[in-house]
């Protein structure tokens, strides 16, 4: 009997307002309270208060054979309760049920386990001991930020004494080897690893409502085929995804309410399959082998690396002075202080800033509240300037104005030359990307020997003729953005658009998907998605793969 463990994510960000460079100095608020509000109302609306009382239905119709696990960040769950308590209330019901288990994550769904593990460490606890107050148990598992893992990220979660973690199924890390078992830490061996089935859950998360796919309408019956299919020896399904996938990111209209609703009953009906949360499937099944990842994976994209989040200068730059404050941040001891660090860390503000327009473009657009990843960066640079300044004059470190004024100006001028090596660096991309293929000298000279056939009416005209070469170089979202990059680093053009509303996103993407996944869903758009609000989080789940 195989074992489906379902497993969701429910993370969004508390987005930051327009803040300029005047600012600095004169208002420390950084938060869009109408976009934070308004998103997570309609989001409560749409996804996860409908999709919580699916689950407390499903409960109640198949008993103790429903197992469902979720992890939750805090920063999620602050915004609950202010802006949506019945939401909490629902997952309480849920935790009542006992058939339900919630992870532990980092509190802010950051990046910190690749910066200070003893930050990193800080942050989990804080989570669990927040997941125990609010649902009355204590995490036995633990889910990092966009799944990031690594042997000593592992390591250090075995040490904090979780018996088992959540990554991706990596099919750069597994080469032949299947998703479908339970691996171990190279590290230490006490530690479980699950693998997110990176295929099938995207054929729910990405590709569901996907005209273009070959495999649409995907039904609750297919699904289960598929399934049925797999190897009768390998023992357990992951299925990860965000929450949100179930009327956000696919709209109700497209039928993934009644494909979550009907799915148990199609796994169930042959007592082939069995329901498990992740501490279940640890304590089900032997680990066969361990899983060496020397180096950072996620479950972002088509390359599962960290490229989505510090792929880039200007992402690696905001990262690093992020967390030189550390040492500094601790000495404060101040509660509102802690706060906007605790909401400086979340993984969204580096993965606005991301560059990547070639891969995947669309999904980033989708999530993205900001015009361009140069406006995310200098954004978010402006708020971590004024940040600085406060915990710098609370610990007692002063500079005088004229040094400050001219730091600021000196930190302005690198900023200036990173983005125009950057941009730089995209128009030569796009060049290349624009640059047609020219015939080889034996297909041009058969052409011109042909008279009278197909080839022969192209051969008079030169290279410059060609199809290709005929239309002017178009990269739409590269030189989009290269040319709003020269004008964003004028504090002119950001306090023009502070003036515009968040809401002005042009993610008129339908949400594509992160991954490869099958054939023709590699280009997914899919048809059937809403277009997305600012701000936004990732597939994704995502936060996406």
């Amino acid at each position: 009997m195989k074992t489906i463990c379902l497993y969701f994510q429910v993370h969004q960000p508390f987005r930051f307002r327009r803040y300029r460079f005047f600012d600095i100095g004169e208002s420390h608020y950084y938060y869009d309270d109408y976009s934070n509000e308004s998103i997570m109302k309609k989001v409560a609306g749409r996804c996860y208060l409908p999709a919580n009382q699916l689950m407390l239905d499903l409960i109640e119709k198949y008993g103790e054979r429903i197992r469902v696990a979720w992890s939750v960040s805090g920063i999620a769950l602050d915004q609950f309760e202010l802006y949506a308590p019945e939401v909490l209330e629902s997952f309480r019901r849920l935790a009542a049920t006992g058939q339900v288990e919630f992870l532990a994550e980092t509190y802010s769904h950051s990046l910190v386990s690749l910066a200070d593990p003893d930050e990193f460490r800080l942050q989990v606890k804080e989570h669990s001991d927040r997941i125990e107050s609010l649902f009355g148990v204590r995490p036995g598992v633990f889910r990092n930020t966009e799944l990031v893992y690594s042997d000593d990220i592992g390591a250090m979660i075995a040490d904090m004494g979780y018996g088992a973690m959540l990554t991706e199924g990596a099919k750069h890390i597994l080469g032949w080897k299947s998703p479908n078992y339970l691996y171990y830490n190279a590290v230490n061996p006490r530690l479980k690893l699950l693998l997110k089935n990176y295929k099938l859950s995207d054929d729910i998360a990405f590709r569901f409502s996907d005209r273009g796919w070959g495999e649409w309408p995907l039904t609750a019956e297919k699904y289960a085929g598929w399934l049925r299919d797999i190897g009768k020896k390998e023992e357990v399904i992951n299925l990860f995804m965000d929450y949100e996938t179930f009327g956000e990111h696919q709209d109700a209209e497209t039928g993934i309410f009644e494909f979550l609703r009907t799915l148990p009953g199609e796994l169930l009906r042959h007592n082939e399959f069995r329901f498990a949360t992740p501490s279940e499937v640890a304590s089900l099944h032997e680990p066969v082998a361990p899983m060496h990842v020397p180096y950072p994976i996620s479950w972002a994209d088509e390359e599962r690396d960290l490229s989505a989040w510090l792929g880039n200068d200007m992402q690696n730059e905001a990262f690093t002075k992020l967390y030189e404050l550390r040492e500094l941040v601790k000495k404060t001891n101040d509660p509102k202080i802690m706060t906007d660090w605790r909401y400086l860390q979340v993984s969204d503000h580096f993965y606005y800033m991301s560059t990547k327009f070639f891969s995947d473009g669309e999904v980033h657009k989708y999530f993205n509240p900001y015009e361009s990843p140069y406006d995310a960066f200098i954004n978010y640079m402006n708020v971590l300037s004024d940040f600085a300044r406060r915990v710098n004059e609370l610990v007692g470190v002063t500079e005088t104005e004229t040094t400050m004024l001219k730091r600021q100006i000196r930190e302005k001028e690198e900023h200036l030359e990173k983005l125009q090596a950057e941009i730089s660096e995209l128009r030569e991309k796009r060049k290349l990307v624009a640059t047609p293929v020219v015939e080889s000298e034996e297909e041009v000279s058969e052409a011109k020997v042909a008279p009278g056939s197909k080839n022969a009416a192209k051969a008079p005209k030169s290279p410059a003729g060609l199809k290709g070469a005929a239309k002017a170089p178009k990269s739409p979202a590269g030189s989009r953005t290269s040319a709003k990059a020269s004008k964003s680093s004028t504090e002119t053009k950001s306090s023009a658009k502070a003036s515009k509303p968040s809401t002005e996103t042009k993610s008129s993407a339908k949400a594509s998907k992160r991954s490869t996944g099958t054939g023709s869903a590699g280009k997914a758009k899919s048809a059937g998605r809403k277009k997305a609000e600012p701000g936004e989080k990732k597939p994704r789940g995502r936060k996406k793969s």
